[in-house]
């Protein structure tokens, strides 16, 4: 029996997201990303493809490593300019019935009990539709125009996340009981104030004494994706992710990632089957498999070397534009994303910069598929069995005819194989993916919050503990 495949579209509320210079092709649309009807046209598509969801990827702050400034990334349109991904939630779910809303917000550059306020009122406009992907940023250039001065640490960013999530689980679970709303006309009761509580949290990075402002959306908590693929963004993820997102470009980096997060999953006292894997692909597709290939002829002659090696330079914190494009990659310690140093550095093979820039060009740090619908079909099954994950987060070369295709030509061959859902299921975006309830299930560590009382008695006596000690 073969396994199932699932489908995320990759987007960013950008131009040039994934494939650098495409925006000029004649038939791209990503320069209407900033117009509304992009998205809901998008939207209305995905959802005719029974795609899990949309994925709004998101950085704060600008690509300035290539070269040492961002003129090439203003240049090419890499990922600047770009606008706020949360916004578009509400539109997209006033088109669709179904689909998936996944949303980027980084713990880095936004307080928790704003933040809190923003996601909560997003589930509730989509009716429980609203994933949070949790990511920590990467860009240098983002944290010094908030006044941070630069990025944190890698490792301390990942710290600063745990005490993140840990605040967003005591607002969204813990602070208003179920029953707390009632809006009852005859009693004019709206809400029992005795239901509703103030955190109390006191921690290393943020004090959050009160109370969430929001009364408790169709999910509490939102869908948690998660994209780390470093050391510490694997355990991160294993100990809070229900949807993890990775960009593995060969199938052996791919089956050791996947089976070493199931793993720390497992030894975090989670159900290992309550996490679905994605893996970042760009899929080229149409009726023939020489058509395919002549349209990805065609796409390749619009790539940007510059642009490419901007997304390159700004993911790995190296800046390729230093070294000659027969140079070999090789591997620096840098504050940017490790994983995608260790995959290009120390990988399946080695690269020149030149190499790096072409391969780069369309879909990122993903593998390009290209092939009939049938060829295609035939690459997935065989990556799915080979590595266990669970679906692809597929990139766009062109805006939106990549996805079109993917919908007109992939998807019915994917369900003429019985791999691929032909509805959806009702409910939230939590109970469409897992079939089970709407809220976080018990071996979630957010779950241990719904008794925030019992969780404030607990840390006063730690932190009176601690005291004592001194």
């Amino acid at each position: 029996m073969s396994r199932p495949i699932r489908f995320n579209a990759f987007e960013m509320n950008c131009v040039g997201h994934q494939s650098p210079g495409l925006w000029a092709h004649p038939r791209d649309r990503s320069w209407q990303y900033k117009d509304l009807d992009y998205w809901t046209d998008l939207a209305k598509l995905l959802e005719k493809g029974i795609f899990d969801g949309i994925f709004i990827a998101d950085v704060i702050g600008y690509y300035d490593v290539y070269k040492g400034s961002n003129y090439h990334a203003l240049h090419q349109a890499a990922q600047i300019p770009v606008n706020d991904p949360l916004q578009v939630a509400a539109p997209i779910a006033m088109v669709t019935e179904h689909l998936g809303i996944g949303i980027t917000a980084s713990t880095s550059f936004e307080h928790p009990y704003t933040f809190a306020r923003r996601l909560s009122t997003a589930d509730h406009h989509t009716k429980g539709r609203v994933g949070w992907n949790i990511v920590t940023s990467y860009l240098e250039s983002g944290a010094k125009n908030i006044g941070q001065g630069g990025l944190r640490d890698h490792s301390n960013r990942y710290e600063v996340a745990a005490e993140y999530v840990e605040v967003l689980y005591k607002l969204f679970e813990g602070s208003w009981e179920d029953g707390a709303v009632v809006r009852d006309r005859q009693q004019r009761v709206f809400t029992h104030p005795e239901k509703v509580h103030e955190i109390g949290h006191q921690g290393r990075f943020f004090d959050v004494p009160g109370y969430h402002l929001c009364e408790p959306s169709p999910q509490r908590t939102p869908v948690l994706y998660q994209a780390g693929a470093s050391g510490p963004g694997k355990t991160f993820a294993a100990q809070h992710a229900e949807c993890v997102f990775v960009a593995a470009p060969t199938q052996s980096v791919l089956k050791q990632y996947v089976a070493d997060v199931r793993r720390q999953a497992s030894e975090a006292g989670r159900d290992p089957a309550r996490l679905l894997i994605y893996n970042l692909v760009t899929v080229i597709v149409d009726e023939t498999d020489a058509k395919a290939h002549a349209k990805f002829e065609e796409y390749q002659r619009y790539v940007s070397y510059d642009g490419s090696l901007v997304f390159m330079s700004g993911w790995t914190g190296i800046d390729f534009g230093q070294y000659a494009p027969t140079d070999l990659v090789r591997r620096v310690e840098t504050n940017a994303i490790v994983s995608a140093v260790e995959h290009l550095a120390g990988g399946d093979r080695s690269w020149t910069i030149e190499e790096l820039a072409t391969w780069g060009g369309i879909g990122g740090m993903g593998p390009v598929f290209v092939g009939s619908a049938s060829t295609v079909a035939d690459i997935l099954q065989q990556w799915v069995e080979a590595t266990g994950v669970d679906g692809f987060n597929l990139a766009y070369a062109i805006a939106h005819e990549t996805f079109e295709d993917v919908v007109h030509y992939l998807v019915p061959e994917l369900q003429r194989r019985g791999v691929y859902p032909t509805s959806y299921r009702e409910g939230t975006l939590r109970e469409k993916l897992f079939g089970a309830g709407a809220r976080l299930p018990g071996d979630h560590p957010a779950a241990r919050y719904r008794d925030i009382e019992r969780v404030k008695r607990e840390e006063a006596a730690q932190r009176e503990e601690a005291v004592t000690a001194r």
